[in-house]
């Protein structure tokens, strides 16, 4: 039980600054919809960000759970580990920066942005200052100087805002360059700060060892760059396929919504940035099969209770965007869902890793990969951004149950499936009743929360009584066993 408290006290400090960081981002979303020229403005915005998710997941490639993992190993030094490590990926993202600015005419001419070639420099310098910082955030991660991880990323989130506010909203430069000029100058300062704090002492650079952890962490590559084309695919790809004459329109509607549901993302990222450390140092106990089960039964409980939330509250959340956007909020249970699966497979996938065969996380993630590739070919064209929405559903849905069917014959851990099982009936029934009200019988905002409210009480109930007691809480559950 020790183990769960300091994985959720870890995991409450990222949370807060994922939590606060995402926010003060969602701050961002009215604002943009409202200052920049039109809708699709921010579709621009919208894609050249997802070509900036899948670019920093090549460029890091796998070298972070590489880190993790051979920084725990009893045979080698952790600072070793820690400098190749670094400037490994100092090289590399350095070399990438200088390739894309120097070509970066022909590379806008073939994203269809021949006018603004200066948006692929500023990415380019953006996402390798973010791959390679990535290594000095996992060594604090590796530390456990959560405090510092999390004020270093809220900096980030502060800066990008305060240059956001500056340049559209005081010197009233309401043109989309604005927000890459103010990104970009936010990553550098940001990168500047966290070296003072992680720039290597001791240890040396090592070639067999970096062999080593290439061997190990390129087939995470694989699995990384498929992992992140499941997730950003959608919005790299719906300029091409929508056949409408209002592909960015519909792209940053589409990309807007998705923003109502980051409330799950910012809890699973939370998770993620404490889960991954704890496993990797624990996983020579012999308790640790139990601690993993145990998480993931929290994760999951946790999880749906996010998701009923921001169901329940979706009038309220709505007003995190233009109203221009609303139309597509209809996919937010949707996305909310795709993250739950998405959770769940990230909690699996520690089986292939610990047992250090990851080619498996390869396999899931390319079939993941064909699965929304196709999805997205066939019913883009028909159905716009509910296929691309739906094919992550079912991509994540289909990997998820793969990864847990394997990972219990390779690597059995004992999921306690019966409660899972339960808080998903319970979680599917509340939604059930919910909508079933809303469509015969409630209409109007206060009503709808009325009832979402009622419903939510229930959910609450259950997880007090079953798995997460009142009298367990610090300082005022000793009242509550005294009046039990």
């Amino acid at each position: 039980m020790s183990e769960m408290r300091s994985l959720a006290k870890d995991t409450a400090i990222y949370g807060i600054s994922s939590i606060v960081g995402k926010f003060l981002n969602y701050l961002l979303v009215p604002l943009y919809t409202y200052v920049l020229k039109q809708t699709s403005d921010y579709g621009i915005v919208t894609n050249l960000y997802a070509w900036t998710a899948l670019l920093l997941v090549i460029l890091t490639y796998g070298m972070e759970t590489g880190f993790f993992r051979f920084a725990n190993k009893d045979n080698q030094d952790s600072r070793t580990v820690y400098k190749t490590t670094f400037l490994c990926l100092l090289l590399t993202s350095t070399l990438f920066a200088l390739v894309c600015v120097l070509w970066r005419a022909p590379i806008a001419a073939a994203m269809g942005y021949a006018d603004h070639a200066e948006f692929i420099a500023m990415m380019a310098v953006t996402v390798a200052l973010d791959a390679f910082s990535s290594i000095p955030f996992a060594y604090l991660r590796y530390q456990k100087r959560a405090m510092l991880f999390a004020g270093l990323k809220l900096l980030f989130v502060v800066l990008n805002i305060a240059f956001n506010l500056l340049f559209l909203i005081v010197l009233k430069k309401q043109d989309v360059v604005w927000v890459f000029v103010s990104n970009i100058l936010a990553t550098s300062i940001q990168t500047i700060v966290l070296l003072v704090f992680t720039l290597p002492r001791g240890g040396a650079f090592s070639l067999p060892v970096l062999r080593e952890m290439l061997r190990y962490s390129l087939p995470l590559l694989v699995l990384g760059v498929a992992g992140i084309m499941n997730q950003t695919l959608d919005r790299i790809l719906f300029p091409i396929l929508y056949t409408g004459e209002d592909a960015q329109a519909q792209l940053g509607i589409y990309g807007a919504c998705f923003k109502v549901a980051m409330v799950m993302m910012m809890f699973t990222q939370a998770f993620r940035y404490a889960y991954e450390p704890f496993v990797f140092s624990k996983h020579k106990d012999k308790q640790s099969v139990e601690a993993y089960a145990d998480a993931m039964k929290y994760y999951i409980i946790f999880s749906y209770l996010i998701l009923l939330l921001v169901v329940f509250y979706l009038d309220i959340f709505r007003y995190i965007i233009g109203s221009a956007y609303w139309e597509g909020l209809k996919i937010v249970p949707v996305v909310l869902w795709t993250y739950v699966f998405q959770g769940v497979y990230f909690n699996l996938s520690f089986w292939y890793k610990l047992t250090d065969e990851t080619r498996w996380g390869a396999y899931f993630s390319l079939t993941g990969l064909l699965i929304t590739l196709v999805l997205q070919i066939v019913f883009v064209p028909k159905i716009g951004y509910w296929a691309s929405c739906g094919s992550s559903l079912v991509c994540y849905f289909v990997i998820m149950w793969l990864s847990y069917l394997i990972g219990q014959k390779k690597a059995p851990i004992p999921y306690d499936m019966k409660r899972i099982g339960a808080y998903t009936a319970l979680t599917v029934g509340l939604l059930a009743v919910y909508y079933a009200l809303r469509l015969y019988f409630v209409h109007g905002m206060w009503a709808n929360m009325a009832i979402g409210t009622g419903l939510l009480i229930v959910y609450l109930l259950v997880l007090t009584r079953r798995d997460f007691p009142l009298s367990g809480l610090p300082v005022v559950g000793k009242y509550l066993k005294r009046n039990k």
